[in-house]
């Protein structure tokens, strides 16, 4: 394996953790007091599925995968049964781009509603249905997010303030990312109907902007905010996401130690990482790797910041794009093998399921 280049952002005078305030200095991490055990063994929960790109689990324990090249919803058991739920209408998959996200609504026990984020004809765009065992009406919730062939972003997520985050891509139309009018290169924050949440920085739904292309979002135990997200040629990312915070795309590739952007808690080389899909468990964030082809742990300290990250099970399954956290505490991860760029296995795409206890 090649030596792991990484960037921690150091504690300086007059330097704030998230960046934007200071120089930052370039350096590598350091291990943690404790090193991280390697996690126990995997298993395939099941296998044969077509580009699965994101899980999110009802209250039953059983997850909705999304798949996004056939726009496929699935209803996938612990125990590996997976049973189509339904096409979704109206998906127009391209390139990365198709039938990405799904979320459950926090009080999905009174109002049974799940979120899809997905590709349409002329936009990306968020909806919501009544689940009863189906694909019911769609909803549309958010619409007219820039679509391209690439950087669609596409992660959906509710935060602890029970509203919704929408991870969008500037599309290769870099200048969308600074622009606080468009909604591409941005995390959105809205209510459950797709409104503006209240305390929003800028009185619309962005809440950070200057991304390129965020796939993954998290919350650490602390209810403190982390995202994945894509370099061009040089630094993958992590980033702490604060309201209102410019995170530099694309004026910034990594750290810039410009005080008008907020610098990356992490980054590594593109061929290392490409980070898709994001957790939290164990005191530890979990990355899924796209061209790293492994999965990454990132140890957090009691403040927030990062220790060393550790690899695990690099080469092993091929591509990884989602990552996140099952009622049983395990950790669901997707292969991304059968996307075009990866290389098929016996089994590809699989739903892994990895106890982190």
């Amino acid at each position: 394996m090649r030596r792991l280049a990484l960037i921690l952002l150091l504690p300086l005078a007059a330097c704030s953790s998230g960046g934007g305030g200071g120089e930052g200095t370039a350096s590598t991490p350091a291990a943690p007091a404790t090193s991280p055990q390697s996690p126990a063994q995997p298993r395939d929960v099941t296998t044969g599925l077509a580009v699965p790109w994101a899980i999110a689990f009802l209250p039953s324990g059983e997850a909705l995968v999304t798949e996004r090249d056939s726009a496929r919803l699935l209803l996938v058991t612990s125990q590996g049964k997976a049973t189509p739920i339904g096409t979704v209408p109206g998906v127009a998959a391209a390139g990365e781009g198709g039938l990405m996200g799904v979320a459950v609504s926090p009080t999905f026990a009174q109002d049974r509603l799940v979120y899809l984020h997905f590709t349409a004809s002329k936009d990306n765009r968020v909806v919501r249905f009544r689940y009863d065992n189906g694909i019911g009406p769609l909803q549309p919730v958010v619409t007219g997010i820039p679509k391209g062939d690439n950087h669609n972003g596409g992660r959906i997520a509710f935060g602890p303030d029970r509203y919704l985050y929408i991870a969008t891509g500037e599309v290769y139309k870099t200048e969308l990312a600074q622009d606080k009018d468009s909604l591409g290169g941005k995390i959105l924050r809205v209510t459950p109907e797709g409104e503006p949440a209240p305390g929003n920085p800028f009185k619309s739904r962005v809440w950070t902007y200057g991304h390129r292309n965020v796939q993954g979002l998290a919350w650490d135990d602390k209810g403190r905010m982390y995202a994945t997200e894509f370099g061009q040629n040089t630094y993958d990312e992590i980033n702490r996401i604060e309201k209102g915070k410019n995170y530099g795309w694309p004026e910034v590739e990594g750290v810039g130690g410009k005080p008008q952007y907020t610098d990356p808690l992490l980054t590594w080389t593109t061929d290392e990482s490409s980070p898709s899909g994001l957790a939290y468990a164990k005191g530890s964030l979990w990355a899924a790797a796209l061209r790293g082809e492994r999965l990454w742990q990132i140890p957090l300290t009691a403040n927030g910041k990062v220790a060393r990250p550790v690899p695990h099970f690099q080469d092993r399954y091929g591509r990884l794009r989602a990552v996140v956290q099952a009622p049983d505490k395990t950790l669901w991860i997707t292969t991304s093998n059968k996307d075009g760029r990866g290389d098929p296995r016996q089994g590809d795409d699989r739903v892994i399921s990895l106890p982190v206890d």
